[in-house]
């Protein structure tokens, strides 16, 4: 069963930052950037972090360790090789004091190094510089996750995690089946183009629920959960325990899959959010972040997040950035398929199918 801990986080943050309409977030972007600020701060401003990330454990070790799993992907031994690229970097100002211990847990993350950045004399060259290495590592899917004003001469330090994924399906869908079809969207009925498919899928119907799970190459899978009825009444009750059982039930089962194409993006200051979810502390210039630095007082300014993700006949392709800048201070196969034709609203997780750390989480509303 999927971390219980992990799918809170998933489903808090999906409720802070969704809205009403489509949306997307990387929980896994977001997760290594708030647990490694959690390493960097103490009191508080930890205690929070530790809070939302692991449901008040004494530490996020577990946590830590289910996303360095998630970081690697199986062998595919078939087609084109899955990609998947992580960087969690810690860019400062040369002049600020860091402490050697947190450079030495930084390094125990997925692609974790630090690097100078000119903060103080030139913020406009330290956002572009920011914004070109999140860049090659998202593969231009995300070119300017820091905009204008987003960096000042206050800023100190911002940590920084980057991700790109790209997996092909472990059974493609042919694109002379694609045709378009009706999706009931709460705007009204639209003609979106739906990919079709009569293959064995993870399946279950369960809890008002239909569970879809499309597996990728190394060992990623994407789950659509879609509802009996209405999402947006329905959602509110999909607690980590229930999203959990529905995921774990999945057995194969002859499927006749229609769904739709689907292109997201979302940007988002997580600020807010956070606060919403009860992380305050290290918003304010009493937060003690000397794990970080021990001899400069400074404070998280903003969470900046974007997201990408897109899914078509050959596989998904999906980005994530998340930045935390700081200024100073068993097999079962019927006879006959199962038809799921996915034509309202509905949620998809990406997930790494051995830790079941979740890269993205969606809603689709409009395709």
């Amino acid at each position: 069963m999927a971390d219980l801990d992990h799918l809170n986080f998933c489903l808090a943050l999906h409720r802070a930052v969704a809205g009403k309409g489509d949306s997307c977030f990387s929980p896994y972007s977001i997760a290594s950037a708030l647990g490694l600020t959690s390493q960097a701060t103490r009191g508080a401003a930890s205690d929070e972090l530790v809070a939302l990330l692991a449901a008040g454990q004494s530490d996020i070790a577990k946590q830590a360790e289910l996303l360095r799993a998630a970081a690697t992907l199986g062998e595919s031994g078939r087609g084109e090789a899955p990609v998947l690229e992580v960087a969690n970097t810690l860019w400062t100002t040369e002049d600020l004091p860091l402490n050697q211990d947190f450079l030495g847990q930084l390094g125990a993350w997925p692609g974790g190094g630090a690097r100078n950045a000119s903060f103080a004399t030139d913020p406009e060259a330290a956002r572009r510089a920011i914004n070109a290495d999140v860049a090659e590592t998202t593969h231009d899917l995300i070119p300017e996750l820091l905009h204008p004003g987003d960096v000042t001469t206050d800023t100190v330090a911002s940590l920084v995690n980057a991700l790109y994924l790209k997996v092909a399906w472990v059974h493609r869908f042919r694109e002379e089946r694609t045709e378009d079809g009706d999706f009931h969207s709460p705007s009204g009925t639209r003609r979106v183009p739906m990919m079709r498919q009569d293959e064995s899928f993870g399946y279950a119907a369960r809890d008002g629920w239909q569970v879809v799970d499309l597996p990728a190459l190394g060992g990623v899978r994407a789950s659509v959960l879609l509802p009996d009825g209405d999402l947006a009444k329905q959602e509110p009750e999909l607690d980590a325990r229930r999203l959990a059982s529905l995921l774990s039930a999945a057995k194969n089962r002859q499927v006749r899959l229609a769904m739709p194409k689907i292109k997201l993006e979302l940007r988002a200051a997580l600020k807010p959010a956070l606060a919403g979810l009860g992380v305050s502390a290290m918003f304010s210039a009493r937060a003690d972040f000397s794990p970080l630095t021990p001899d400069q007082r400074v404070y998280v300014d903003e969470v900046i997040h974007q997201a990408v993700l897109r899914l078509d006949e050959a596989g998904l392709e999906g980005a994530a950035a998340t930045a935390v800048v700081m200024r100073a201070v068993a097999m079962i196969t019927p006879v006959d398929p199962v038809a799921v034709t996915v034509d309202r609203p509905f949620l998809l997780l990406v997930r790494h199918a051995e830790t079941g750390v979740v890269y993205f989480f969606a809603r689709v509303v409009e395709p």
